[in-house]
């Protein structure tokens, strides 16, 4: 099978996902406004900002008070619309996994003999930026410990940067949730990738034999990577190996809904032979790594560093899109009176 069948059956999976979903941005919008319809006054307030408000770039990924509406602050009802609003954006299996990540606040609850709440589900807050309705840009983000999902919709498009999952524990090893890998494809399809290189190319793509402590580009507002080694470049890669890392690539796009994950893996086809793969730390099971894709308009970065190595963070950073800044740039180039 060559390199065009495997993109094209994966643009024919995820084509039939987005026809399953419609239109996204349709949905988001849907799901907003009765989210934002179904709170009281002071809980409206505390949901919503402007879109130009500089809240909008302060993201992060640790356990740490949040500005928005979190689950904590809501009653069943208005946690079923956020909810609706959570999947709107995601795929099936992106949705389990974000479920899957609040859960494991109860699981570092215990582990962790927390008394001071730090660890939480319902420590998960909701912000909208701007109005989900008419012509307008607008945007959201839903964000907590380990979790970090940022939209934003201008003329029928839709930016979907940073996107960040993470787990703690990365393997649950005890307790009635003992086996339980929040991430497992993203460290079993890298490791598999590597396990197909030959000599040479491994050489090439282990960039330091020292992981990052964490993902580089961290919780920037912009993401770069100056002075970093590209690591082993795509072009010399034999077909079966490129479907591998193929392979990594669509497990962080589909975690989106249908016509986001299928732009991206577009996007990723585009990139053609300009992705690099690189790779830090060891290369056996247990032991602290990292690794990053590369390409001229998106990264890819994944560590499991912390915690002897059972702690995994993943992000998808766009260069220009993150925070949908090159969408709204030319949405108001083409709508100066916006």
């Amino acid at each position: 099978m060559t390199r065009r069948d495997i993109l094209l059956g994966a643009a024919v999976q995820i084509g039939a996902r987005a026809a399953q979903t419609a239109d996204v941005g349709a949905t988001m919008a849907r799901a907003a406004k009765e989210f934002r319809a179904g709170l009281a006054p002071e809980q409206r307030a505390e949901a919503q900002f402007a879109l130009p408000d500089e809240e909008r770039f302060h993201w992060h990924y640790i356990p740490m008070p949040r500005k928005g509406l979190p689950f904590a602050r809501m009653d069943a009802k208005q946690r079923r619309l956020a909810e609706a609003l959570l999947k709107a954006g995601l795929s099936g299996a992106g949705y389990t996994k974000a479920e899957t990540i609040f859960r494991l606040e109860d699981i570092l609850r215990e582990l962790e003999n927390d008394n001071r709440q730090v660890r939480d589900p319902l420590k998960y807050y909701f912000s909208i930026f701007g109005a989900p309705s008419g012509g307008e840009p607008w945007g959201y983000r839903i964000e907590g410990h380990h979790l970090s999902l940022n939209f934003t919709l201008a003329g029928g498009t839709i930016a979907a940067a940073p996107t960040f999952l993470g787990a703690n524990p990365a393997e649950v090893r005890h307790g009635p949730k003992k086996g339980l890998r929040t991430l497992a494809r993203e460290e079993d399809l890298a490791r598999a990738f590597m396990e197909s290189l030959n000599g040479d190319q491994r050489l090439a793509a282990i960039v330091d034999r020292e992981a990052c402590h964490d993902i580089l580009t961290a919780a920037s507002r912009k993401a770069a990577l100056a002075g970093q080694p590209n690591g082993l470049p795509a072009a010399g890669l034999q077909p079966g190996q490129r479907q591998l890392l193929d392979n990594i690539v669509a497990e962080y796009a589909t975690n989106l809904a249908g016509d986001l994950a299928l732009a991206r893996m577009e996007r990723a086809k585009a990139a053609a032979n300009t992705l690099c793969f690189a790779w830090a730390g060891g290369l056996e099971r247990g032991r602290p790594h990292y690794y990053r894709i590369q390409a001229p308009s998106f990264l890819i970065e994944y560590d499991n560093t912390q915690n002897d190595a059972n702690h995994i963070h993943s992000v998808w950073r766009d260069f220009q899109s993150d925070f949908g800044l090159d969408l709204l740039e030319r949405h108001y180039e083409d709508h100066p009176h916006s």
